[in-house]
């Protein structure tokens, strides 16, 4: 799927004259892209091109809760409107599917080709009749787990707000049988909180009842815990959930597995979640890799629970995914369930994560920015 301003172009010989002058390359990068504004700044600008501000929320209804792709989609906006907002304007990024790879588990992993030719991916994860999606924030990611495949890319840049919101527009649009897509965890490429910004635009639109309407109850952000950003976290905030990436109590030893995650020392990353201003009920989730031999030995579980007890927590146990190249392995399952039981014997809500799509390089820490199918397409959908 790619948002351009061609959907004007049969609109009037006048209009296709404006949209090939929109389509000259110095032109259209100089252009604003809607899906990169919000419903505020499109009222905006078509205030500056002399229209009324109330058609920015009309704008904003087509692309964000209808999925409108060109601006001839746009039927209850006036065609000298249109006309003028394709020669101004375009509906977002030049990001397109470059493949779609199914699991037979039901997890569907789509790469994402970015204007400059990078790569990214989102993921859509079964859930019973529903799905989850799984979207990245970044291109790589600086933070440089060990144990996470994005991590061996190394980062290449922050997404925009337009390129976030497209993999949720798409994923709505596309998800297997017609299927509501209901929940969505910033889990994909990237640390989240390293590109706070644009993921903060991006969650207006996402959680607004008006636009995309996404419960915050039912969207999680992943974090290695940037424990600035945390102390900044208001209860506004947190009506969105919390993921907090930990994956050893031990200091050396998570230094040495997350390098990104020195800055932030875990003594200080517990006061930050300590203090967090949550609603009474709601619970942070600890988020924690096992890796098999590694940090999935009783003294890491005994040294977990001291350091969650008396936090509002829960606890997300995550067998390690492998994927080529790496130099861990997968715990066996009766490891992980004894490292489960361990906590709570000491009181601790811990529960084991099944992972999906392992088969198509889509589980947790398997994103790469590349197709896993022959050829590198698989049941493109464009």
């Amino acid at each position: 799927m790619t948002f351009t301003a061609e959907g004007a172009a049969a609109e009037g010989a006048g209009d296709a004259a404006a949209t090939r002058a929109g389509d000259a390359a110095g032109r259209r990068g100089a252009l604003p892209r809607l899906l990169d504004l919000s419903p505020g700044e499109m009222s905006e600008l078509c205030a500056s091109l002399g229209e009324k501000p109330y058609r920015g929320r009309q704008l904003a209804a087509w692309i964000f809760r209808k999925g409108a792709g060109s601006f001839s989609e746009m039927t209850d906006v006036s065609l000298k409107c249109r006309s003028l907002l394709a020669r101004n304007a375009l509906i977002g990024p030049d990001m397109a599917k470059e493949a779609e790879d199914a699991s037979p588990d039901g997890a569907v992993k789509t790469l994402w080709r970015l204007p400059d030719g990078l790569k990214t991916e989102s993921v859509l994860i079964p859930d019973g009749e529903r799905y989850t999606l799984c979207v990245s924030s970044q291109a790589g990611c600086a933070v440089g787990c060990l144990f996470c495949r994005t991590g061996a890319m190394g980062f290449k840049r922050n997404l925009t707000q337009g390129e976030i919101l497209l993999q949720a527009l798409a994923a709505r649009r596309g998800a297997p049988g017609g299927a509501p897509v209901t929940n969505l965890v910033f889990m994909g490429m990237g640390e989240p909180f390293h590109n706070l910004h644009n993921v903060r635009r991006a969650l207006g639109i996402l959680n607004d009842p008006e636009f995309m309407a996404f419960p915050r109850r039912q969207t999680t952000i992943s974090t290695i815990g940037v424990t600035p950003a945390l102390a900044g976290l208001t209860a506004s905030d947190l009506k969105t959930s919390l993921a907090v990436s930990l994956n050893s109590p031990f200091q050396e030893e998570r230094d040495r597995l997350m390098p990104g995650a020195r800055a932030y020392p875990l003594d200080g990353l517990r006061e930050a979640v300590r203090l967090l201003p949550m609603r009474k009920g709601r619970r942070i989730t600890l988020a924690y890799v096992l890796l098999g031999g590694l940090n999935d030995t009783p003294a890491h579980a005994d040294a977990l629970a001291r350091w969650a007890g008396g936090l509002r927590v829960k606890i997300n146990l995550i067998p390690f995914n492998p994927w080529p190249g790496s130099a861990f392995s997968k715990p066996p399952d009766g490891a992980v369930e004894s490292f489960r039981e361990r906590l709570t014997a000491r009181n601790l809500t811990a529960l084991t994560r099944k992972s999906y799509g392992r088969e198509v390089s889509a589980a947790c820490g398997q994103l790469a920015g590349q197709s896993e199918s022959p050829g590198g397409i698989a049941g493109r959908r464009d």
